[in-house]
């Protein structure tokens, strides 16, 4: 019985000839705890991809993005990150307020790794580590279920030029998105911004 593959998946890995591989892929790399290179990779990062589910089963993905280090690796099984303010639609973090199912891609585009987490999340408004973040209005916290890394060699190198100057980060104010003051949505925006 396999942990990664449903019958999707082993139809085509029979059609392409690759049920071989995929099934030594899952004996050796996939596990249940975040190594110690795990969390030097996860936590020498600025950027992740999530994705999630929302009650219909539809997807959603989104970049989430912040100052080195804001995704924190609390344990072998546990992760943790800030969500900042965003456009308020909080999709993902509704979705996993709903569904609770989330992955996570990690990418360094500067020199090609990535590594995937998949698990089960929450998210909270109060938090411990929410005090720790310049400018969170929430934290979500993952239990890591199933981590394996990825080929690198469809990664683009790429290198950065400038971080975001919308990243918090601490002792820095970040600048108004231009969008808010956009007549359309400037009188729609929260009270309390």
């Amino acid at each position: 019985m396999s942990a990664l593959y449903e019958d999707s998946h082993r139809k085509l890995q029979l059609e392409f000839d690759t049920q071989r591989l995929a099934d030594r892929i899952e004996e050796r790399l996939l596990r249940r705890a975040l190594t110690d290179e795990d969390r030097a990779f996860i936590e020498r990062l600025d950027l992740f991809f999530l994705a999630t589910v929302n009650g219909r089963g539809e997807p959603s993905c989104s970049y989430k993005g912040g100052d080195v280090g804001f995704v924190r690796v609390l344990n072998p099984t546990t992760l943790a990150f800030p969500c900042y303010d965003g456009n308020g639609m909080y999709l993902s973090m509704g979705n996993v307020a709903a569904t609770r199912q989330v992955g996570m891609l990690f990418i360094d585009l500067c020199s090609p790794k990535r590594l995937r987490v998949n698990g089960t999340a929450s998210v909270s408004t109060d938090d411990p580590l929410l005090g720790e973040f310049e400018g969170a209005q929430l934290m979500v916290r993952v239990r890591a279920e199933k981590i394996f890394p990825n080929c690198p060699r469809y990664i683009h190198r790429m290198q950065i030029v400038e971080m975001s100057p919308y990243a918090p980060c601490e002792g820095k104010v970040p600048p108004v998105p231009a969008w808010k003051t956009f007549p359309q949505f400037k009188e729609v925006l929260p009270q309390n911004k």
